[in-house]
């Protein structure tokens, strides 16, 4: 074939572009007018025309060094090994080491269908696409649709068949981080910012592996969406994971600093197990260093041997470390007792209009993933303690108890042992307690005790054993009873004190 026949079927090609009214549907817009532009006429692929009825011809090439076309007056250009145009249908297809690029994207595929009327590209086998802003797609199929001013305003790219998507990642001076993934049954990316993800979504960043069903990303903001069963897997020094119905993540300057999840919300670290409606988690530098926890069903915050719950929970974190939980409303905090020295069903507990527990995470080692030990306990506003109390050796089932109420009380601990008790109140009226000493000895039987088969009554106990009004100081007094005093006298055997009701 001469290179003046050549040039003769660029002609053709391009008039059989022209269908009746395609020009109109397009009207405004980007239209792209295919030409045939051989790289090299010296080896110019074999071309057979067909003229169809309607004027129109369809091509078929291959051979040579290649077919390529571009759109007239345009920045976009489309290889590979042959080629079929088939002009009714304003449709061309490219086969075998193809090569499309224009001026937001690359496309490289095994196949192209490319819908001149629509601008979309249709790409199998072997797909990489490359975006504007340098994020990249690697899968079998991938689906490129043109900007058509005034109808399609940005670019968008369509993946499916579990392709990886690499969202191209940098800093506020332009330097590379390393980059973001995105892997899913289905991937659509729009304007270079605007990430849609269906499908078992997994999403690997260098601070987090997030996962669920469907998500959002939208670079430009820096704000990620998962929903239906998320997950969030933190990749820190100290990890955590984080669960619920819709998670939000919220990042600045590509750094995580923010994580909300709405709906049945869990997260788990080395530290705390904290459940509530809503968690706000903030991320530094990779670790989990605050939790806000609130929602109807209210917040818990669960530790090995430890049970907080109240209307809301602040957890803080710093360093990864627990330090500090505040519990505001109706709060109320569980701990084991002694387990060393005490065998009981019962757990030590303290409640009060809010409870606020200090935690020893800076005398725990750094790499330790026991939880830190208590501090104190405080508890303000109609303010109840009961503690469990262990003798001064051996193991027993039957500790000393004691109970007390007041308008604040402060528990401090000692090697994970509560060792003073302090409980102040404006009015001595709203300070009472009672300690029951289960050194005394209580087996002498009375007389009319019950007999085997009879029935019995449980016997009043005895005006020592009653709660009775601490008196009134005018400093916090410590409600705990100095070794050697003169004890309060146990209940007779057929009364079994209990842990008071909750009022």
């Amino acid at each position: 074939m001469t290179a003046a026949r050549t040039l003769a079927l660029g002609t053709l090609v391009a008039t059989a572009l022209l269908a009746p009214g395609a020009a109109g549907a397009q009207a405004g817009g980007r239209r792209c007018e295919l030409q045939y532009a051989p790289a090299d006429v010296a080896a110019p692929p074999t071309t057979v025309l067909e003229r169809q009825p309607s004027g129109k011809y369809n091509a078929f090439q291959g051979g040579g060094r290649g077919v390529r076309y571009n759109c007239a007056g345009q920045n976009v250009t489309m290889r590979a090994d042959s080629a079929a145009y088939y002009g009714d249908l304003s449709t061309l297809y490219l086969i075998g080491g193809v090569r499309y690029r224009d001026e937001t994207a690359e496309l490289d595929a095994d196949r192209l269908t490319y819908y001149q009327t629509v601008e979309w590209a249709v790409a199998q086998g072997n797909v990489f696409a490359r975006l504007q802003n340098g994020s990249t797609m690697r899968g079998p199929n991938g689906e490129y649709f043109r900007p058509i001013p005034g109808t399609r305003p940005l670019e968008r790219l369509l993946a499916t068949n579990r392709p990886t998507l690499t969202l191209a990642e940098s800093d506020s001076a332009g330097r590379p981080r390393p980059p973001v993934t995105v892997v899913a049954d289905r991937v659509t990316a729009e304007g270079g910012s605007m990430v849609y993800a269906g499908g078992r979504v997994v999403i690997t960043r260098p601070d987090i592996i997030a996962r669920g069903d469907s998500a959002v990303v939208d670079e430009s903001q820096e704000f990620a969406r998962l929903m239906r069963t998320p997950q969030i897997e933190g990749r820190g020094r100290r990890p955590f994971r984080l669960d619920g119905v819709v998670i939000d993540l919220f990042s600045r300057e590509r750094q995580l600093e923010r994580v909300l999840s709405s709906g049945a919300a869990h997260v788990v670290s080395e530290d705390v197990d904290l459940r509530a409606d809503t968690l706000d988690l903030r991320i530094i530098g990779n670790e989990l260093t605050r939790a806000y926890a609130w929602g109807a069903s209210r917040a818990r915050a669960t530790s090995p041997g430890r049970d907080i719950v109240a209307d809301s929970l602040d957890v803080r974190l710093p360093g990864g470390r627990l330090r500090e939980v505040y519990a505001i409303g109706d709060a109320r905090i569980e701990t084991q007792p002694d387990t060393l020295r005490i065998r009981v069903a019962q757990r030590d507990w303290l409640e009060g209009d809010s409870v606020v527990a200090h935690f020893d995470s800076l005398g725990a080692p750094a790499d330790s993933a026991r939880t830190p030990p208590l501090r104190t306990l405080v508890a303000d506003g109609g303010a109840r303690s009961y503690q469990h109390l262990a003798p001064d050796s051996g193991v027993t089932t039957r500790p000393s108890i004691h109970y007390v109420r007041g308008q604040t009380i402060t528990v401090s601990f000692e090697e994970r042992r509560p060792r003073r008790i302090d409980v102040t109140a404006p009015d001595s009226a709203m300070t009472t307690g009672v300690y029951l000493d289960a050194t005394v000895d209580t087996t002498a039987s009375r007389p009319g005790a019950a007999q085997r088969g009879a029935p019995s009554r449980p016997a009043t106990p005895p005006a020592a054993a009653r709660p009775q009004a601490t008196p009134a100081a005018p400093s916090p007094s410590t409600s705990t009873p100095p070794r050697g005093s003169t004890p309060v006298r146990r209940p007779p055997a057929a009364v079994t004190p209990l842990a008071p009701e909750r009022p």
